[in-house]
């Protein structure tokens, strides 16, 4: 395997961007495989296959390709469910302000379990993962942001400046000041997001345009808006791409400073920027029905969901009715339930609904903005299991979710598996029965659709959105 990192790392070919890491044994620096440096001798590397256990073993990040940037490994990857919803949470910011034991319990597992599942499985406890990624996304806005060093230290998940600076010199040896930029007066945040290419931006940006909620998001002049409510705050996002660098950059509004951990998650599973996409791009173009719909968007994701509960209303509206319709009925909502925000850009005025706010309305209030009374039931159903613990986010158990969701009202297998796709971020999720599919496919039902999708395994979830275009 050494080897074959190796030659990867020879060529910096991009696939292979966040898959490994290269510590170098004279310097004490570990890079990302695309790295511009100088290529060292295969004698003085050391390969590892996460940022922590490089860090784990003394090396420290490298300045020039920064590897809290590199794009993570698919949901697939082979990693205890239980160890990956974990580090997930704890990348979002789970244990800025909440013990071990807290997240164990959300977990479902004892404190001392997870400790021991996370230390056989990743080589270092929750602890030391959590020091680690504030320390990473500390260096992300230090390099990339003009937050003065106490916001910057609050936005980190640090609770004073002092522990902030002490931690930031004894990980990375020298002082954050030294790496702070002065770039202007401006409250609003900048953050990078990579991705491995190719990216069908356009496609991506037409998808999202296309079932836009209004007053919560909007997609013009090649940039995608949208309100926000995380932890309690409330503000606005906007994103770009910068085709040339193979990344996008996000504009946050000053307001959601303290929630910056948990949105850099949400987008990046908004975008699906985690994808593998020369991986995918190469087993779906095998197939005939999709060779030339994959030459012609090589690089197209699966739109993801920023909330879960927001993409589940939004797929339950659509059921029945036209998309234009769906979204008119989704604006209603909106303003019915949701909360106005102010001083947003793009015509945004609401964040979304809550999904205890939605559970407390009556089937007459929901049906009122011009629905069926059954289908304004299964949208107080579904807000009640979602506030009830309902999960409809990536590393949620895909089977157990899907038959959650079944056994709800109004909901059947499409919704589910459309969800699973969206919300779940499940890339074998396959709508069977969908008519664009059954007709892509030329297939009689969903059960010769499915058939003929076995080809596109384990990423049929693509497969679908190259059936859908």
């Amino acid at each position: 395997m050494s080897d074959t990192f190796y030659r990867a790392l020879v060529s910096r070919d991009s696939r292979f961007d966040g898959v490994f890491f290269v510590g170098v044994t004279t310097t004490g620096i570990y890079c990302r495989p695309v790295c511009t440096a100088r290529t060292p001798h295969a004698t003085r590397c050391v390969f590892f296959s996460t940022r922590t256990q490089a860090e784990a073993e003394g090396f420290r990040a490298c300045f020039r390709c920064r590897p809290e940037l590199a794009p993570g490994n698919a949901p697939v990857d082979a990693v205890p469910r239980l160890v990956d919803h974990a580090v997930r949470r704890i990348e979002q910011g789970a244990l800025n302000g909440a013990s071990v034991d807290a997240l164990a319990a959300e977990l479902g597992v004892t404190g001392r379990h997870l400790r021991r599942a996370m230390t056989d499985g990743l080589g270092v406890s929750p602890v030391e993962l959590a020091q680690a990624a504030r320390l990473q996304f500390a260096k992300r806005l230090l390099q990339d942001s003009t937050l003065p060093l106490a916001d910057l230290a609050f936005a980190a998940g640090f609770q004073s400046v002092r522990r902030f600076n002490a931690a930031f010199r004894a990980h990375y040896g020298r002082a954050p000041s030294s790496l702070k930029r002065e770039r202007g007066a401006s409250r609003d945040v900048v953050l990078r997001l990579d991705y491995r290419p190719p990216l069908a931006w356009d496609a991506l940006l037409g998808f999202l345009a296309f079932r836009a909620i209004p007053g919560v998001e909007a997609v013009t002049d090649g940039s995608y808006h949208r309100t926000v409510e995380l932890d309690g705050k409330r503000g606005w996002v906007s994103v770009t791409r910068e085709p040339a660098r193979d990344r996008l950059i996000a504009i946050v509004s000053g307001s959601l400073l303290g929630a910056l951990m948990p949105l850099v998650a949400k987008l990046r599973s908004l975008f699906d920027l985690d994808a593998h996409p020369a991986q995918v791009d190469a087993v779906l173009k095998r197939h005939p029905a999709l060779k030339a719909r994959v030459q012609k968007r090589p690089g197209l994701r699966v739109p993801g969901s920023f909330d879960g509960f927001e993409t589940a209303v939004r797929a339950v509206l659509g059921q029945q009715i036209s998309v234009k319709g769906a979204t008119t009925l989704a604006g209603r909502l909106v303003h019915r339930f949701g909360r106005p925000l102010a001083n947003a850009p793009a015509g945004l005025t609401h964040v979304f609904p809550r999904a205890a706010e939605l559970a407390k309305a009556t089937e007459d209030q929901v049906a009122k903005l011009g629905m069926p009374g059954a289908r304004a039931n299964a949208l107080i159903g579904l807000a009640a299991a979602m506030a009830n613990g309902l999960e409809l986010g990536r590393g949620a158990p895909v089977e157990e979710t899907m038959n959650r969701l079944k056994a709800l009202p109004g909901i059947g297998e499409w919704t589910a598996q459309y969800l699973a796709m969206r919300a779940l971020s499940w890339p074998d999720a396959f709508p069977a029965s969908d008519l664009g599919v059954l007709k892509a496919l030329n297939a009689k039902n969903a059960r010769e659709s499915s058939e003929r999708a076995e080809a596109f395994r384990p990423w049929r979830a693509y497969a679908t959105l190259h059936l859908w275009s």
